[in-house]
């Protein structure tokens, strides 16, 4: 019997309190228990979210989000600055080009970060360019982007807004949204939070709100003027994934308890340990220069096939990591450390690949990972 463990970017280990919440019967949603669960979430994701806007739910993928930041912030004849750095990146050229909204991209190599003059030069070129469009962490490649660095230099316009990916991000670092002065923000369940898939995550400062009401484009589910008229008064506008949502304020909770700094220097900490040990297994990382403490990016060595590494894991231990995806296909693995993950739960998965490298045939000497990552795990 084999248990199983997932250590993909997303979805993530849930905890069993949270996993027992959701068990329970489930409520209807326009009945004052609901809304007394919908207002202790929408404090619980202003301190998460380190602001003092309205965070708006909607039920759907991180991708739901992307889109209404898309379909809600600009209009007919708008550009976007469209930072490429890997698949969620290209995935924001993806959604422009469905809105009929033309892009221009950064196209960033793979395991690298977006230089922010690289942006400002684009920016200043062109008058209609309304939105950046970049991720905080690009959970394909395993970088973290300067986003804070971009918020500055988007601070000088107030007819232009920085849009950020963060469904890697937040609950993962520090995202201080209102101190960097972060115009729009995303997030989903999945990550951080600790919960299935299903539920994404948005808030917008006044000058992006600015914009929400100059759109022209067209809107119906993602309508942002009409969720944050309901969320206002404790509802969402359609019909919620209720059983998500009482499982959000669970999390919300253990997060609110374990306190924000400590959950980033938990994170912190569990990615450095993962970094040291697959660099004292010989490994490279595959974002090297700037690397995210959601993920951590490895590439095969030579003589490895990284899809067999990637499925033996899962029929010799029964943890799933994730592998590469289009370019970056059976060259690397990932190894998430993001959310309900705590010390001896990367011992396990460093473990595991050292056993499965060693059966592989690369060459080191077991326990040299471990001995790697105990030493950061430790202090």
């Amino acid at each position: 019997m084999e248990k199983k463990y997932l250590f993909s970017p997303g979805p993530t280990m849930l905890p069993p309190g949270v996993l027992l919440k959701m068990a329970e019967p489930i409520m209807h949603h326009r009945e004052p228990e609901f809304e007394k669960i919908y207002a202790e979430i929408r404090e619980g994701m202003k301190y998460l979210f380190q602001t003092k806007n309205e965070v708006l739910i909607f039920t759907s993928s991180g991708t739901g989000a992307m889109e209404g930041a898309v379909s809600n912030l600009l209009s007919k004849g708008d550009k976007a600055i469209v930072v490429r750095g890997g698949k969620f990146g290209e995935r924001w050229g993806e959604i422009c080009k469905a809105y009929g909204i033309e892009f221009i991209p950064i196209d960033v190599e793979w395991g690298k970060a977006v230089d922010p003059k690289r942006i400002q030069e684009l920016v200043e070129s062109d008058s209609s360019i309304r939105a950046v469009y970049t991720q905080a962490s690009e959970t394909s490649t395993g970088v973290k982007h300067p986003i804070q660095a971009i918020a500055d230099l988007m601070k000088r316009y107030e007819d232009k807004v920085v849009v950020v990916d963060a469904i890697t991000g937040i609950g993962v670092f520090d995202i201080p949204i209102d101190a960097w002065g972060l115009d729009v923000v995303i997030s989903g369940s999945q990550k951080a939070l600790m919960l299935p898939p299903g539920l994404s995550f948005v808030t917008l400062n006044d000058k992006a709100w600015k914009l929400v009401e100059k759109s022209t484009l067209p809107k119906y589910y993602f309508d942002f003027k009409k969720e944050l008229k309901n969320t206002k008064k404790n509802q969402s506008s359609y019909t919620p994934a209720i059983s998500l949502y009482v499982g959000l304020r669970e999390t919300l909770r253990m997060i609110r308890t374990e306190g924000l700094e400590a959950v980033f220097h938990r994170h912190r900490t569990l990615a450095e340990a993962t970094r040291r040990a697959v660099k004292a297994l010989g490994l490279e990382l595959y974002a090297p220069d700037s690397p995210s403490d959601a993920v951590t990016a490895v590439k095969i060595p030579a003589g490895i096939d990284g899809e067999k590494l990637k499925d033996l894991f899962f029929e010799k231990f029964g943890i799933t990591v994730a592998e590469g995806q289009d370019r970056a296909k059976g060259k690397i693995i990932r190894i998430a450390h993001l959310g309900y993950y705590e010390r001896l739960d990367m011992v396990m998965v460093i473990s595991a690949l050292e056993m499965l490298l060693k059966e592989m045939g690369y060459s080191f000497e077991l326990g040299t990972g471990v001995k790697a990552a105990e030493e950061i795990l430790m202090k």
